[in-house]
């Protein structure tokens, strides 16, 4: 089960997540949100997460997560953050997405029911789909019934009101390959506390695949 934590700030935090058996972290690069964090930050985390990584043997995914600017500058701040993959939230139609795949670059998208009740996985040519219930970054809670109802192709991760509570069973009911936590993983926001990181990775590494 792919699990990736998002938000991601400081050294401490990556290694904490890498070590838990995290396969992706998150940084974002979005003034409003309380866990914005500037280019040379975020090498700095990027480079820490790896080397955490290259001690366990394991690979994983940098992930730099950018929405309200255009394409050509998302992926300008792609080049100076040195992530591995940009994911892309709102506001990005199929050419964007087609022009950073022509630069080479791994590309995820974000999306919901809310604004996509028929969204599929792949539609805009993404390697990896993470789908939230309402709007992206909310943090509103899925409701299991609405989660048993998806079917939306492979390649997707579910994300949005995850906690180390809840993940497993929606994970199971579901179907997604994977998770992605920001807010339910934090003792206050924008700060993630390392225990609740390290039981919600467990637990959904725990879920089984259905």
């Amino acid at each position: 089960m792919y699990v990736k934590i998002c938000g991601i700030t400081d050294t401490h935090t990556a290694n904490v997540a890498i070590r838990a058996g995290a396969d992706a972290i998150g940084l974002v690069s979005y003034a409003q949100s309380p866990r914005h964090i500037e280019p040379a930050a975020a090498r700095e985390v990027i480079h820490s997460a790896r080397d955490a990584a290259a001690d366990l043997g394991r690979q994983i995914d940098t992930v730099l997560v950018v929405r309200g600017v255009s394409i050509t500058e998302a992926m300008r701040l792609m080049e100076e953050f040195g992530a591995d993959v940009l994911q892309l939230h709102g506001g990005f139609d199929a050419r964007d997405f087609e022009v950073a795949r022509e630069a080479g670059l791994r590309v995820w998208r974000a999306a919901s029911l809310a604004d996509e009740p028929e969204v599929r996985a792949g539609a805009f040519g993404e390697e990896r789909l993470l789908l939230d219930g309402s709007i992206p970054g909310s943090g509103e809670v899925w409701d299991v019934s609405t989660a048993t109802r998806l079917s939306i192709g492979d390649e997707w991760l579910l994300a949005g009101g995850l906690s180390p509570e809840n993940v497993q069973e929606l994970l199971e009911a579901s179907g997604a390959g994977g998770v992605d936590v920001s807010s339910g993983v934090e003792s206050r926001r924008g700060v993630k506390d390392p225990d609740l990181v390290r039981a919600f990775v467990l637990n959904a590494k725990s879920a089984r695949r259905i």
